[in-house]
């Protein structure tokens, strides 16, 4: 009991039923590794139930408790040198594996860097070029006022949140840079072994930057918010693509795009048939991929519990320009066009109930065909609270 609201039950595991996207590129004769963080379920959900030939590196952790450096006590990772670093070690192995592959067989790499998650640990030597780099800007002398002051201007939930208001941090850059260069070997290492050409390589990430908590290492300025958040700065991650031959080289898109799209994705990469029952949230993204237009269509999120990081029980549904916010505990909305308004500081719900009534209409018979669950009243919640 956390509040207002009990959180709905968690799922404590990846369910079973169903067909992983792992399972189904097996079937279309894919090689098929997991390499890094899995956090989807102890040892008798880990990544072989799911499809996987191989994982190395994942775990019921979602962060290395141990930290970055090796020995890391990961169970199925074998610890590596003293003062290994974790992000090139995970690198390593998928370059190994794609350097021990047979080259005539397609291969299938779920690759989940454990960083940037906390703790916040990099090289002494990337560590040292950003504090020069801050020292240099001026950012040295911000930086502990950074750390602890309220947003300025937005003031999203509970006015005891602190929000780091500057990207700022020396050793959160020296994970990013780190994190970069290991993106780099695992092209090279594709060019280097004639892979390269033929492979749909996808980046991306499954939450917006750490901002409100746990030390607030950064922030997603303009964007609002951050992990834990239905608020852009939650919500808005990177993504790229790379398919040599497919998609143009650097060209740049506007259209949505979100995970559960990677399904249907790399089905079609493949030329496989697509399943919709097992990706039903999710639109193939090979015609954005070719620079054609989609068809709109919404984007869900939904998050019936209070998050550590200081949101609250909600969800959300973007469409065109337009993102509606709904709150659980109030049953409040918010309206806002993150086309122009990126920080969400113009709730435009009053000004526009039209679009607020429509969009909500949408994101409830979303909720009621998947099935959504909710939290329940909090009966021990004082009532004048």
């Amino acid at each position: 009991m956390r509040g207002k609201l009990i959180d709905a039950p968690y799922i404590k595991h990846l369910p079973e039923e169903g067909k992983p996207i792992a399972q189904a590129m097996r079937e279309a004769s894919y090689a098929t590794w997991h390499v890094g963080k899995w956090h989807l379920g102890l040892s008798d959900h880990y990544p072989e139930k799911y499809g996987f030939d191989v994982n190395i590196g994942g775990c019921s952790w979602g962060h290395p408790r141990d930290g970055y450096f090796s020995p890391y006590h990961i169970e199925t990772l074998p610890e590596g040198p003293d003062g290994e670093f974790l992000t090139d070690r995970l690198t390593d192995e998928a370059i190994r594996l794609i350097e021990n592959a047979d080259p005539e067989k397609p291969f299938y790499l779920n690759l989940c860097h454990y960083a940037v998650h906390t703790p916040i640990q990099a090289k002494p030597q990337d560590i040292a070029r950003f504090e020069a780099k801050a020292r240099k800007w001026g950012l040295d002398q911000v930086d502990a006022c950074a750390k602890g002051e309220k947003h300025p201007t937005i003031m999203h939930g509970d006015n005891h949140v602190m929000r780091r208001t500057l990207q700022s941090d020396p050793a959160y850059a020296a994970l990013i840079w780190n994190l970069d260069e290991n993106v780099g070997r695992l092209a090279d290492a594709l060019r280097q072994n004639g892979r390269w050409e033929n492979t749909l390589l996808i980046f991306t990430s499954d939450n917006g930057g750490l901002s409100t908590a746990e030390g607030s290492p950064t922030c997603n300025a303009p964007a609002s918010e951050g992990k834990g958040w239905l608020y852009e700065g939650g919500t808005r991650v990177p993504m790229f693509a790379v398919w040599p031959g497919v998609i143009a080289p650097m060209t740049q898109t506007t259209e949505p795009a979100y995970t559960p799209d990677f399904y249907p994705t790399l089905l079609q990469a493949a030329g496989q048939p697509l399943n919709p029952e097992q990706h039903r949230d999710g639109v193939s993204l090979l015609p954005a991929f070719r620079g054609e237009k989609m068809e709109q269509r919404p984007l869900f999120w939904h998050y019936p519990h209070y998050g550590n990081q200081g949101g609250r029980p909600g969800a959300a549904v973007l469409l065109g320009d337009y993102k509606l916010i709904q709150h659980f505990e109030d049953d409040r909305v918010e309206l806002y066009n993150v086309t122009e308004d990126v920080g969400e500081t113009q709730d435009l719900s009053a000004l526009l109930p039209q679009k607020a009534a429509e969009l909500l209409q949408i994101l409830r018979c979303w909720q009621q065909d998947a099935g959504a669950k909710f939290p329940a009243v909090n009966p021990e919640y004082p009532k004048d609270s």
